[in-house]
Formats: structure tokens, sequence, C-alpha cells
């Protein structure tokens, strides 16, 4: 199985924050990059007549970096683009068969109340099941 704390843990390797979190970000600091479990998540995965060979793990990053949009944006995708060249992975001992980026870059979101910008990078992680 595969938790966030797996994901935030693995994401430390692919941008330099100041910051990694899961949950809530208290006292909001700049570069600083959250996971969150996706609000809709993938469906299910079943097999007919058999348990299905893996799961899929619904995963949304905030990316919350700085006062500046350009820098907020170039963070963010190079995020994406290391997200998207994976090739071989295992989290948390369960090798993952791949990510699929739901978006065709990282969205915008605005900033918070205090003028950060952020940027959210939704994909989908297939692992194999383990159980």
């Amino acid at each position: 199985m595969i938790y966030l704390s797996d994901v935030r843990d693995w994401l430390k390797t692919l941008i330099t924050a100041d910051r990694y979190y899961i949950g809530k970000l208290d006292k909001k600091p700049e570069r600083a990059v959250g996971v969150y479990q996706r609000k809709t998540p993938a469906p299910p995965v079943t097999a007919i007549g058999q348990p299905s060979s893996y799961e899929v793990k619904p995963i949304s990053v905030l990316i919350h970096w700085t006062k500046n949009a350009d820098t907020t944006e170039k963070a963010a995708c190079e995020l994406y683009k290391k997200l998207g060249a994976v090739n071989s992975l295992v989290l948390n001992d369960t090798p993952v068969r791949f990510i699929v980026l739901l978006q065709s870059e990282p969205v915008d979101v605005g900033t918070d109340d205090n003028g950060i910008f952020e940027r959210v990078i939704e994909f989908d992680i297939y692992y194999e099941r383990t159980e």
C-alpha cells in the first residue's frame, strides 16, 4: 500500500522546497509542497473472478511557492516534467507500474491570503497490489 507520506517523501527527491507536508499547512511559509488525496478518487479496481493485480492512489500536489507568478509556474512545471518522466519507482516497498498526469500542465489556482502563488498537479499512481 502507498500512503500520502510515502508520496511526500518521494517528492523531496524531485523538488527542493522549504517545507513538505500532508494535510493542512499551518503557517503557510513560501516554497512549500503539499500532498493531498484528491477529492474525486479513482474508481475502485475490480476484476471478475479474481482480485485485481493493481491499485490506484489519486494524488493532488499543491505547489505553494512565492509572490512571483513566473517563479511559481517554473517550479511547478519543473516538478510536472519530472513526474512525467518517471519510469521506475518503488514507494513503501511497493512497485509503481506507472503515473498518469491528469492535466496537460500544472493548474494555476491563484494566490492565498498572503499573495503566495499556487499551482496544483493532479495524478494517479498505479501500483502493484501486495496483498
